[in-house]
């Protein structure tokens, strides 16, 4: 969306009934998708607010960092394919993109690489921060809690309103993620922390810390680093999702990175978004069985069942979602190297798939396969267990969540969030003493 400064296509003309009272409202224009009707003046004008639960059908901000056409499959960061980005493109180049609005060249990548690895390390005296867990805490929580106490450890970057600052605190969030990541994950099975090392790539980093020990060497297999590479890209950001758009409100307020980032944590943890894949392989080992998907399905048609196919459909893709196509891709890529020929869950995986991309019922209502369906596949096969999914998708979104707050800081339309409501309490009434209530 080019603003409002930059020309309208059109006006809508609203009227209220049973009045004269009508506005004229200009249709502001994106470079790519519809335009959007601008309703600021509405309230001040006519008195009435819009109602849109979940905000499906309003544009909360101004962006040119993610566009999706969710009818057409299409998913583009600042212009390039997800599929050129996924295949070609490497995390941090990605990361590059988002933050900076363009691929780099030869020397830029070098900086941003170079100032990502600068940052790696935690602050020796956050290690305490683990030991306050129970050794059973979700990964989760332990992301929410070490994240937010970031901003006790590194002052020197917390004003948000200079340039120099907001670009360190970027570094630092791409870079210690996944070692906190790695981190709580090693606490949870009672290993020691292994430390970042700065001559291995962005996910070969992180799988280093993950499976290292400090008895034997580890050598990370490079296809799964590709494969991992490739999994962080295609989570990297997907516009204002439910945890960008938190990470923003948070942001509205003048809030530090690290807390609005943590804000974004707290949000994707939620079941119906971050953790979708984990769904996946629970609704896989439910069905136990390909002779068993029959009655599935037909729990899935029933209306009074509860039975959900997990892992297809999409709050905006209403076609393939083109992340899922490259993930399908990844997945056989990553079971071949491993030498998993026979997987039932991989088995089951290409049944559903083939049922509901050919069955009416799913083809009428558009449920193709989403990223999450060989998400958890992978990442099954690849040693991660179940409770690190979210966590993953969190190191992931983390450059995605910065950009979007970086781009909202240097906004100068930016206000701090405030929906409305409409009101359908009681109206106002006189207090009643103790002694007079019924």
């Amino acid at each position: 969306m080019n603003g409002p400064d930059s020309g309208v296509t059109g006006t809508v003309t609203i009227t209220l009934d049973g009045t004269n009272r009508s506005l004229r409202i200009p249709l502001m224009p994106g470079s790519i998708g519809p335009s959007v009707v601008d309703i600021r003046k509405l309230y001040n004008e006519l008195g009435v607010f819009t109602f849109d639960p979940g905000y499906g059908g309003t544009a909360a901000c101004e962006s040119k960092i993610t566009y999706i056409d969710g009818d057409e499959g299409v998913l583009l960061h600042r212009g390039y394919p997800i599929e050129e980005l996924a295949e070609h493109a490497s995390f941090l180049e990605v990361a590059h993109l988002l933050l900076n609005g363009d691929l780099p060249n030869a020397a830029q990548k070098a900086d941003f690489e170079r100032g990502v690895l600068r940052h790696t390390m935690l602050h020796e005296q956050l290690r305490s921060f683990f030991n306050g867990f129970r050794r059973d805490a979700h990964p989760m929580a332990v992301m929410c809690g070490v994240v937010g106490a970031m901003s006790a450890f590194y002052h020197d970057s917390l004003d948000i309103n200079d340039p120099d600052q907001r670009r360190i605190s970027a570094f630092r969030l791409i870079a210690k993620v996944p070692t906190v990541a790695a981190w709580a994950y090693k606490y949870s099975i009672g290993q020691p922390f292994v430390y970042p090392r700065n001559d291995l790539g962005y996910a070969e980093n992180f799988l280093y810390m993950m499976n290292a020990v400090p008895t034997e060497p580890y050598v990370v297999n490079p296809i799964l680093a590709r494969a991992m590479d490739r999994i962080l890209i295609l989570h990297a950001d997907h516009e204002q999702n439910a945890s960008t758009s938190t990470v923003r409100l948070a942001g509205s307020t003048g809030a530090n990175p690290f807390a609005c980032i943590a804000a974004g944590i707290a949000s994707l943890w939620g079941p119906a978004h971050g953790g979708a894949n984990e769904a996946v392989l629970k609704m896989l080992s439910e069905i136990g069985h390909v002779s068993n998907i029959p009655d599935f399905i037909d729990r899935v048609k029933d209306k009074n069942s509860n039975v959900r196919l997990m892992g297809f459909g999409h709050r905006v893709y209403k076609n393939y979602d083109p992340r899922a196509k490259i993930m399908q891709r990844t997945c056989h890529e990553v079971l071949g190297e491993l030498g998993i020929k026979d997987d039932p869950l991989l088995d089951l995986a290409a049944e559903l798939e083939k049922i509901a991309l050919h069955d009416e019922y799913f083809v009428s209502r558009k449920l193709y396969p989403n990223v999450d369906f060989y998400s958890g596949i992978i990442l099954k096969a690849m040693g991660i267990p179940v409770s690190m999914f979210t966590v993953l998708f969190a190191v992931a979104r983390t450059v995605g969540w910065i950009s979007q707050w970086k781009e909202m800081i240097e906004d100068p339309s930016q206000r701090i969030g405030r929906p409305r409501q409409v009101y359908t309490g009681p109206t106002q009434r006189g207090f009643v003493p103790l002694d007079a209530r019924g």
